[in-house]
């Protein structure tokens, strides 16, 4: 049901697809065979760990008073007090259960705010009619911009041109967009997904929202309190007009949250926005208490300095097997790329035998407090001889596609530059 989970993006036809149970950074199969995960981590929703007893006592005590009724759950109010109060500029919040529709949500407030139809995309936003749209008549617009291969099937026709992506860093490129579509109500973008902004990019965004009467919405469900206690907009002093935070927030537990101020999210109450399982009483409870045990472990300082550490790691492995990597992303969600025609049957390489070994590896890590120093020694000590191997055939020394025991992976997110 979810791409980044499909065999194809890892291991086709030999991936260990479904779990028994998972701990700290282990997954057991259905077959109790024991992996270690120094992979993607439930696609970036753990960073406490895998069944944080913390996380989860707070969620078994909440089940035994009832995660629903007809009355509203407290905890949804105090979960909004605590996110405005780690970000003073947002004044109002609306909670949901994926990131696919926190982006809905927020597109959707955006245009009732402006009355402007259009938006301007820079990242990752979901599966939504209003994103896919991207790609109605243009070929592939979204596989130009980060994503090949998704089908506008099924999304409506009259949506084309509604959505236009632009290039990080680029903004001459968002300049035009604002300039040529003055019915432009939103510009959406990640704060960062694989190299920060250059050359004051962010605000002069801002900048350009504020003159143009546009809304600025930043989507940090994937970088939301991956670097910071909160999002990372926070780090470069940009505040957008609407944020959206997801994955981590509840550590495995499905909520999300759409931020923003006042002016603009009171627009909400003008059009019609309502699911029965957005008041559902899990999501709230285990956000709060993960937002704890984050603030009282730091978990942001430990999981960006490990994964600092592995990036180093990676690149000076590749260069003592002669061997040319690009390393990118948040150190949190650190990841790599071979310099070579050859980079996906690489990367299936590496994944077929790190499994043999009891290792998830594969060119991402999503880091988590649970990769401690002697696990994250361990996996570079199995990844130096894949490297060894990988060199080889660099070198035409040895042919990967008869070390390969499958069929090669499939490519996922493109790097935006």
């Amino acid at each position: 049901m979810l791409l980044s989970k499909r065999p194809e993006m890892f291991l086709p036809e030999k991936w260990p697809s479904y779990y028994e149970k998972a701990q700290d950074c282990h997954i057991w199969d259905l077959d109790g065979k024991k992996y270690t995960d120094v992979c993607i981590m439930g696609i970036g929703t753990n960073i406490l760990g895998y069944a944080n007893e913390e996380v989860d006592n707070a969620v078994r005590e909440v089940i035994n008073k009832s995660n629903m009724s007809t009355f509203n759950a407290p905890e949804e109010v105090y979960l909004a007090e605590r996110l405005i109060d780690l970000h003073p500029w947002a004044d109002m919040a609306r909670f949901a259960r994926s990131g696919g529709e926190a982006n809905a949500i927020a597109v959707r407030i955006a245009r009732a705010a402006t009355g402007k139809d259009k938006v301007a995309i820079c990242g990752y936003h979901g599966w939504h009619d209003w994103y896919i749209s991207t790609n109605i008549g243009t070929g592939d617009g979204l596989g130009n911009h980060l994503l090949p291969g998704l089908e506008p099937a099924g999304v409506p026709k009259g949506l084309e041109g509604t959505t236009i992506p632009f290039s990080y860093n680029d903004i001459e490129g968002l300049e035009k967009i604002i300039n040529e579509n003055r019915d432009l109500g939103a510009v959406k973008m990640e704060v960062s997904r694989n190299f920060g902004p250059k050359n004051g990019f962010l605000e002069r965004v801002r900048q350009l929202c504020t003159d143009n009467g546009i809304v600025l919405i930043f989507d940090e469900c994937t970088s939301g309190f991956r670097q910071t206690f909160g999002g990372l907009h926070k780090i470069y002093d940009v505040q957008p007009d609407m944020c959206m935070f997801g994955k981590a927030l509840g550590n495995g537990y499905a909520v999300t949250g759409v931020l923003g101020r006042q002016d603009v999210m009171q627009a909400a109450q003008k059009t019609f926005i309502s699911s029965t399982f957005w008041t559902e009483r899990i999501g709230s409870v285990a956000a709060l208490k993960t937002l704890e045990v984050m603030e009282r472990t730091k978990s942001w300082d430990t999981i960006t300095e490990t994964g600092r550490q592995i990036g180093e790691n990676w690149e000076r492995m590749a260069k003592t097997h002669d061997l040319e990597i690009q390393v990118s992303g948040l150190p949190a969600l650190i990841s790599f790329t071979f310099k070579s025609d050859n980079h996906l049957a690489y990367k299936t390489f590496i994944t077929q035998e790190m499994l043999k070994q009891g290792f998830i590896g594969a060119t991402s890590v999503y880091v988590s407090i649970a990769h401690t120093k002697k696990i994250v020694d361990d996996y570079f000590d199995i990844l130096d001889g894949i490297f060894k191997k990988i060199s080889k055939c660099e070198q035409k020394e040895l042919d990967i596609k008869e070390l390969l025991e499958s069929p090669i992976c499939h490519g996922g997110f493109k790097r935006l530059n």
